[in-house]
């Protein structure tokens, strides 16, 4: 409670500052709006239902390529965890791949798919796909092997040796991708967004394209802040509990 208090007074004090800053003409006005502006434009946004329909869209795209690339991501780590032929040739493209920026997607697939949803979905699975295939083949490598001994000394074989005992093993390292995964998959949506139009949906992404195209800043300030919170209610109601789970689950807990 202590340190939620502590928390939300340094944000406030933040705030007051910033405001502060913008009023007393420190900042340039037409460049950093205060924060009064930006809760202004969000209010009148959410009031007027262009914020809420954004992040329904946005979420919705979001949500559906981010469970397609881990579909894909987790079983593709695991092939390249177990097989080395796999490890030779879909490990070394996972990790060139991993490290090409999410907006070199959008010229390939909008030429693939067009101003399409799919083009959307393609560039979201591509960005996450590989940090949870990569995430998912590091947990299985760092499995002590003494684990896998004394399941097979107790007569555990094949699957029942992988579902029992090393996946639950490589957890950490899983759910670790899965963070990164679906950072990688904002960020290859905003950039899919922003660079893409398309009828079906306007996203965050859109938003934040036409606030800039406008000139406000507003617009511009209060949906990076809107983004920014739902990676954090995201990580405190879906990442951290997994997270505490597991380090109960190993005891070490703190």
């Amino acid at each position: 409670m202590k340190r939620a208090t502590a928390a939300f007074l340094f944000f406030a004090l933040l705030a007051v500052l910033w405001e502060v800053l913008v009023r007393t003409g420190v900042w340039p006005h037409m460049l950093v709006p205060a924060p009064s502006e930006v809760l202004r434009y969000l209010v009148d946004a959410v009031a007027d239902g262009t914020l809420p329909g954004a992040m329904a869209v946005t979420l919705k795209r979001l949500v559906l390529g981010y469970v397609a690339g881990f579909a894909l991501g987790l079983p593709l780590g695991l092939l390249i965890a177990r097989f080395k032929f796999f490890a030779d040739t879909l490990g070394l493209m996972a990790l060139g791949l991993q490290a090409l920026p999410s907006i070199c997607w959008a010229p390939l697939a909008l030429l693939w798919f067009g101003q399409t949803e799919a083009a959307m979905f393609f560039i979201v699975i591509m960005g996450s796909v590989w940090s949870i295939t990569l995430a998912t083949d590091a947990g299985v490598r760092h499995v002590p092997p003494i684990y896998v001994r004394a399941a097979q000394t107790m007569g555990s074989r094949g699957l029942h040796t992988w579902s029992h005992v090393i996946l639950p093993a490589a957890l950490p390292f899983i759910v670790s991708g899965m963070k990164q995964g679906w950072a990688f998959a904002w960020r290859s949506l905003m950039a899919a967004e922003i660079y893409i139009t398309i009828l079906t949906g306007f996203g965050l992404g859109h938003l934040l394209h036409y606030g800039r195209e406008l000139h406000a800043m507003d617009a511009v300030l209060g949906i990076i802040l809107v983004i920014i919170g739902i990676g954090l209610l995201t990580d405190k109601l879906l990442f951290s509990p997994v997270e505490r789970f597991i380090h109960r689950r190993w005891g070490t807990a703190r």
